[in-house]
């Protein structure tokens, strides 16, 4: 595609993105009828991913360095909204799962297309950073003696798993591609050229861009700077003649702190300034007279009447209804908007054919720049110039400014007394390379698998709202996985932007049966981010930094390294032993619980400017003391076994990356209804087995058939539908399982709650009595 053909993109989209800001603002008045509600949330949130995928793609491949800018800010706001749409979906559902298949039908959409895109600036705007890290991380391992590979998979498999099963898994995570799969075709490397070629140009654009803010500067100080200083003081010199005019007296000069002469004159005239100060002035007047008569007025009852009135008030917020929460990102779209439709939509650019920067852009920009460093030097003169108009016109000289000693001190202890303790730094002597060295020496910090979260493979549920209106609660399918991971661990650690306004999530909990690929989702946060792996799970610490000195230096490393170089993942395998609700005897010795009081404290420190996400895996949940469990796991994302269409997917990928060829003779339907209760992990280990490279050899003669891989799967156990429903049934227990079903039943208050329990306590009373 041409610069042309991105321009236009852009410009549709925006029309599209400037249409969804118009009906939110309509949506003003509240709402009860709750279908109506989720109608309205799921459509916006649908329309927003649809415009966060094209606005990415525009933003990946735009030259233009001052467009870019623009698109990068609305495509910030746009992830953000995406976030907060999200929220109030799970708050008004009151479940992590939505389903949408009949809004996608009515907007004429394939479930696929409601895939959130991950940005590729994630990782191209600090590919070198990630790479010297990478590449540090080697060279510690290597110079440890510690073979990479095994360092790594450490974390994966603490009772060190045989070789074959290690390279199933790999292959499973789309590390070792079959030979078929680096046959790349004509096409493809062709466009990957002209993909490389755009980054240049993108690059070289940027770089002038940067070099042209600093000359244009320059060039402006030299050229302008004079005048604007003189307009500056001509300016100020009137206001101070046309003030004591109208009003008798000279104005007061800003202070510097709060902005100085900008304050007055942002955007205004002289004229317009000293109308201002008289109407200031009347409205003073009159909110006088106003205290006075108040004062006079006062009723006798009046703590009754603002008792009433409040009463009232909480009876008016609950008749009102529903109303769409506050939105952090809709001012941010609505000013990009703003600016795209004052300067971009209909700039005729056919001067610039090459999309380079645009020089006057930069020069109105560094003109207000240049003014406002100017500003700062009039106003030092101007208000020495006051002071001796004000000594010379009125013969007064000024007060000094009360300082207010004593009220200032009190104020001062009080404020010090509010001050929180500032944590000690134990490290404070010490680089974060030399922490970092250590982590990776201690097994701490490890090396993410390259692994796209698009290698979950999986289908969509197209049952889930039908299920839903028969009562039934459908079990999510692994797309829909997929999709709350990008949502609540890729785009918030991707962008520093949305996650210091987004809803904010610190913990994730992945909870699903063995082999449906929770550790892979971990790796695939990590890959999509950059972020850096830390892995505290119960087996990883056994033994390190003994005693309670030493926990709290292994925490501290941790988190000082994780805030440092973020993003960062804290990964907690088999998390429910860090809750256990009984040590089991065999690993009293590895105190499991170690982390176990530590985990809150450290979730509560974390800040919305620190892209870090601790993430606990767990394939016995129920073994967890569920109270702190969920306490320290903010959201709980509970993974199911592959459904029908999820296996059908599966078996025939997995095949296909492993050299197996699908014709007519491979009956996948029938290998997907036989398999039902089986894993992914299942189906990588059966299709490795079957396909040996003899058997891929003699697939011109002998094509792959269903009943070759059945029989291998005769022997390995499913996960029975008993333990997905105790899955289930454990995460009904859990605060967001609990609110659902309280919904589902009639939506049982807490008062209600609490009366039943009065009355309960009052027949035991009366059953004693007797």
């Amino acid at each position: 595609m041409s610069n042309a053909m991105y321009n236009k993109m852009w410009h549709q989209t925006q029309e599209a993105l400037n249409s969804l800001l118009d009906k939110e603002s309509q949506l003003l008045e509240p709402q009860r009828n709750q279908v109506f509600i989720f109608q309205t949330l799921a459509t916006y949130y649908i329309k927003y991913v649809q415009i966060f995928g094209n606005l990415e793609n525009v933003y990946d491949q735009i030259v233009h360095p001052q467009k870019r800018r623009l698109i990068r800010k609305i495509l910030d706001g746009v992830m953000g909204r995406i976030l907060e749409l999200k929220n109030e979906m799970v708050e008004l559902e009151l479940t992590e799962f939505h389903y949408f298949d009949d809004i996608l039908q009515d907007l004429k959409l394939a479930p696929q297309q409601l895939d959130i895109p991950i940005p590729k600036y994630f990782l191209k705007e600090k590919m070198d950073v990630i790479k010297e890290r990478e590449k540090i991380l080697a060279q510690i391992l290597a110079a440890s003696g510690l073979d990479v590979t095994d360092t790594v998979w450490r974390g994966f498999h603490q009772n060190k798993k045989t070789e074959r099963e290690r390279e199933e898994e790999m292959v499973f995570l789309g590390m070792n591609p079959p030979p078929l799969f680096n046959k790349v075709s004509a096409t493809i490397i062709q466009a990957e050229k002209v993909i490389s070629l755009r980054n240049e140009v993108q690059s070289r654009h940027e770089e002038d861009y940067k070099e042209a803010l600093i000359t244009i500067k320059d060039s402006l100080k030299l050229v302008e700077g004079t005048d604007i200083k003189e307009n500056l003081q001509d300016q100020i010199r009137h206001w101070f003649i046309e003030c004591r005019n109208l009003t008798g007296t000279f104005p007061n000069y800003p202070k510097e702190e709060e902005g100085g002469s900008a304050v007055i004159f942002s955007n205004k005239t002289t004229e317009q300034v000293i109308d201002d100060i008289i109407a200031s002035r009347e409205e003073d007047e009159k909110t006088k007279k106003k205290k006075k008569t108040k004062k006079e007025k006062k009723p006798k009852n009046a703590k009754k009447d603002k008792e009433k009135k409040e009463t009232k008030e909480k009876n008016k917020e609950e008749d009102e209804g529903w109303k769409m929460s506050p939105s952090v990102f809709l001012p941010t779209m609505e000013e990009g908007n703003n600016v795209y439709k004052d300067l971009w939509k209909n700039k005729d650019e056919s001067w610039n054919f090459p999309q380079d920067y645009d020089p006057e852009l930069i020069k109105e920009e560094k003109r207000k720049e240049l003014e406002s460093e100017i500003r700062v030097q009039v106003d030092e003169l101007m208000r020495q110039e006051l002071k001796n108009l004000k000594l010379a016109v009125n013969r007064e000289k000024e007060l000094p400014a009360k300082t207010g000693k004593k009220g200032g001190k009190k104020k001062n202890k009080g404020k010090k007394g509010k001050k929180r303790k500032k944590d000690k730094d134990l490290t404070a002597d010490r680089t974060i390379e030399s922490l970092y060295k250590e982590l990776v020496e201690e097994g701490l910090l490890i090396q993410a698998l390259k692994v796209n979260l698009s290698d979950y493979i999986g289908e969509y549920s197209y049952l889930g709202t039908t299920l839903r209106q028969v009562s039934i609660e459908p079990m999510p399918s692994l797309l829909d996985v997929r999709q709350l991971i990008a949502l609540y661990g890729v785009l918030p650690l991707g962008s520093a932007a949305v996650h210091e306004k987004a809803p904010l999530v610190k913990s994730l909990l992945l909870a699903g049966p063995s082999g449906v690929g929770k550790k892979m989702l971990v790796h695939a946060i990590c890959t999509e981010t950059g972020a850096n792996l830390f892995d505290l799970s119960a087996a990883n610490i056994a033994g390190k930094y003994p005693g309670k000195n030493g926990l709290q230096m292994m925490l501290h490393m941790v988190f000082k390294v994780a805030h440092q170089l973020q993003p960062s993942v804290v990964w907690i395998g088999d998390t429910e032993k860090t809750f256990y609700k009984k040590v089991p005897s065999a690993e009293r010795m590895m105190e499991p619980k170690r982390l176990k009081k530590q985990l809150p404290k450290i979730l509560k420190l974390l800040k919305p400017d620190d892209r870090i996400l601790i993430v606990g895996t767990t394939k016995r949940p129920f073994d967890a003391e569920l109270q702190s469990f969920c306490r320290v796991y903010q959201k709980i994302i509970l993974i199911p076994r592959p459904d029908y269409a999820s296996r059908y997917v599966l078996w025939k990928e997995i095949i296909q990356r492993n050299g197996g060829v699908v014709t007519n003779a491979l009956n996948i339907s029938c290998l997907a209804k036989v398999t039902d209760g089986f894993t992914q992990g299942h189906i990588v280990q059966v299709v490795k087995g079957v396909l040996t490279d003899r058997r891929i050899r003699q697939q011109i003669h002998k094509p792959l058939t269903a009943i070759e891989f059945i029989e291998s799967i005769t022997s390995m156990s499913p996960v029975y539908q008993e333990e997905e429903e105790s899955f289930k049934d454990w995460y009904s227990k859990t605060p967001m399982g609990r609110k659902r079903a309280l919904a589902l039943t009639g939506g049982t208050t807490e008062k209600e709650k609490d009366k039943g329990k009065k009355k309960e306590k009052k027949g035991r009373k009366e059953k004693k009595k007797k």
